[in-house]
């Protein structure tokens, strides 16, 4: 009989090219012939094996879409309008995913459940991988090629599974269709054959990638860079505390008496973090030989001042398409699902609301907001500046922030005197929105619309179905180029949602080097130029300037635990937004301490300054062992007793 695709299979691959933005490569633009076509007529001719190849891709979660990115609405760094119902939102962009971060999910309905999807990805990766060598009209160097893609995204899902679940069911190989029910109930496996396990797809994938897409109809395709970024990303995470030999974990236990997170050394727990330093340090290599670069406004032809061009530059760094120094992008992200999250996270900017345009659904919590740096590159508690500064404090717009804030506009000073980052990655009451405009050559500030979040101002709150919810908006989250035409339709800007880029593996391979020799060991300049090329690009002082010269704790970056608050705190402001604090806040197991201190933001319905800067607590939010890993449907342990339940579930 006749191997047959699932139904599922030609679906995804359907579903893939729905969801496909326009503009962007045409390489996963393809779908099977309709009908169940076998095993042999999917890899019959280059032309229909091609698709099977866009199936595999088909599989990757939707970054930077609330509905399937499960590090965005999930945790603590945005926070949504709860209840929200004008225009059916929720229907049209779910918020589903948000009732984790309020404390709802549970074994029985599990939020983000995308287990059985990843290894239908797997399936179809081993399916390709077992087949393509079939194909007669393809060099063997291509399939060579295809077979690596097929190997590297096989890694992939399963450290998606890693990162949710912990341990998981690893799949060497894929079972036959008519495997028999003991061979079907498979066990999870240890965390570090796991991790072991992924690495060692990588190094496998790596030698028949690409350095480079060779043409842009190609781009989203795994390259050798993708491959060894991450590699390193998860030889970091597997060196993190929540999976290196942590102790919280070890009742976690199967039936056969295997323990999944078994104890270790600090001589076993120092090896991982070895090789996440070198794992870092050979993508960084690979990176450069293909010209990957950070990314320096130098493609912004707008003719702006120095304080505009450096914001817009850190905004497109994360937005411009295909910029220098993204890695991989994710193209499987639907243009029209982001084009509606980009309409729920923007303020009113005009009397027009088109659709959902100007809601003002998502809100950045406060504690975001206090986490960025000091214009001189400090958290503002050990700024020297900041020692008699009350931030609550009321203060009008001046004329030396008058590119960032309304001059005269009555605001507080946590606004003033904030790193680049902060005035690029947030929209607040008072400061000026880079965006919407008809042309950006030659502005002043009053050229640059004001967001007036008071009740009676522009963005105000108009009844309890729109915003603000904070007082603040994810800026960084809206493009410049996304607009209202002369219609009066809203325009969005698709990009492919950045999975990997430089300034991410910057910060990794920094964050190995300090864990594994401190910050005084022998590749100490390469951790303070990873870390100061990042500032630098970021418009604040390298680290060294900032702590001995405006801090109240010269060489604080001198002790590895000083120097792994530093790291992180770079990590949090130049990441953020970007789907990774969800992640980073768990494998460091600083969480709980991030949770306490819960949902603050302004008193949105005051209509004076006095009354709008009160800090308001919106929601607390819980943290305990169980939060760190996702549950295991109960109806999954229920048709396979082997399975084991994490933790608290």
């Amino acid at each position: 009989m006749k191997k047959k695709l699932s139904k599922w299979a030609l679906a995804l691959s359907s579903v893939a090219v729905l969801l496909m933005p326009l503009g962007c490569d045409n390489f996963l633009n393809v779908v099977p012939d309709d009908g169940l076509a076998t095993i042999e007529m999917a890899f019959n001719l280059r032309s229909s094996a091609i698709r099977y190849l866009a199936t595999c891709y088909a599989y990757m979660p939707n970054d930077g879409v609330p509905a399937s990115d499960y590090a965005m609405l999930t945790g603590d760094e945005m926070w949504d309008l709860v209840g929200r119902v004008v225009s059916n939102t929720s229907a049209r962009v779910s918020n589903s995913l948000f009732q984790i971060a309020r404390g709802y999910q549970s074994a029985s309905r599990v939020y983000g459940n995308d287990w059985a999807s990843m290894y239908q990805g797997i399936r179809c990766c081993d399916i390709l991988c077992e087949n393509i060598d079939r194909v007669p009209d393809m060099t063997d160097a291509e399939k060579d090629q295809w077979k690596a893609e097929a190997t590297f995204l096989k890694a992939y899902y399963h450290f998606n599974l890693i990162r949710k679940w912990g341990p998981v069911p690893i799949i060497r190989k894929s079972l036959p269709m008519d495997a028999d029910v003991e061979q079907v109930r498979v066990y999870r496996e240890p965390i570090d054959t796991c991790f072991d396990f992924v690495l060692d797809l990588l190094d496998k994938a790596m030698p028949d990638l690409p350095l480079e897409n060779p043409s842009t109809d190609e781009y989203g395709r795994v390259t050798r860079p993708a491959c060894a970024a991450l590699r390193a990303r998860v030889a970091v995470y597997a060196a993190s505390p929540l999976f290196n030999g942590n102790e919280e974990e070890a009742t976690l236990v199967d039936n056969r008496g295997v323990q999944l997170f078994p104890a270790k050394t600090a001589e076993q727990k120092l090896e991982r973090w070895t090789y996440a330093m070198t794992a870092c340090k050979e993508a960084l290599d690979v990176c450069e030989s293909a010209n990957i670069h950070l990314y320096d406004g130098s493609t912004i032809d707008y003719r702006m001042v120095d304080t505009l061009k450096r914001t817009l530059t850190i905004r497109k760094s994360f937005s411009e398409r295909w910029n220098s120094e993204l890695i991989w992008g994710n193209t499987q992200t639907s243009s029209s699902l982001i084009s509606v999250f980009q309409q729920l996270c923007m303020p009113n900017l005009t009397d027009f609301t088109h659709s959902l345009g100007g809601y003002r659904f998502i809100g950045v919590p406060l504690k975001i907001v206090d986490q960025f740096y000091t214009r001189n590159g400090l958290p503002t508690e050990n700024d020297l500046e900041w020692v008699n500064i009350n931030p609550m404090e009321l203060k009008n717009g001046t004329d030396d922030h008058s590119y960032y804030l309304k001059r005269g506009y009555t605001t507080v000073r946590l606004n003033f005197n904030r790193e680049p980052r902060f005035y690029a990655s947030l929209g607040f009451d008072g400061g000026n929105w880079m965006g919407m405009l008809s042309s950006y050559n030659d502005l002043t500030p009053d050229d640059l619309p004001t967001i007036e979040c008071r009740i009676g101002g522009q963005q105000g709150k108009t009844g309890s179905e729109n915003g603000p919810v904070t007082g603040y908006f994810p800026m960084k989250l809206f493009p410049l180029e996304a607009r209202m035409s002369a219609n009066s339709t809203f325009v969005s800007y698709w990009f492919p949602w950045p999975i990997l880029r430089l300034t991410d593996l910057y910060l990794l391979y920094a964050e190995a080097i300090n864990e594994a020799e401190g910050p005084n060991g022998p590749h100490k300049e390469d951790l303070f130029r990873m870390m100061d090329a990042v500032r630098e690009r970021a418009g604040i002082p390298d680290v060294k300037t900032s702590w001995d010269e405006y801090s109240n704790n010269p060489g604080y970056y001198n002790t590895q635990p000083g120097m792994r608050e530093i790291i992180h705190r770079e990590r949090l402001n130049e990441l953020v937004f970007e789907s990774q604090r969800f992640w980073d806040i768990r494998r460091w197991k600083t969480a709980p301490a991030e949770y306490q201190k819960s949902i603050y933001g302004f008193t949105v319905t005051g209509s004076s300054p006095e009354d709008y800067y009160i800090r308001n607590l919106i929601a607390t939010q819980s943290f305990g062992l169980k939060d760190y890993f996702w549950p295991i449907y109960t109806y999954y342990l229920e048709r396979n007793p082997n399975l084991v339940q994490n933790i608290g579930w």
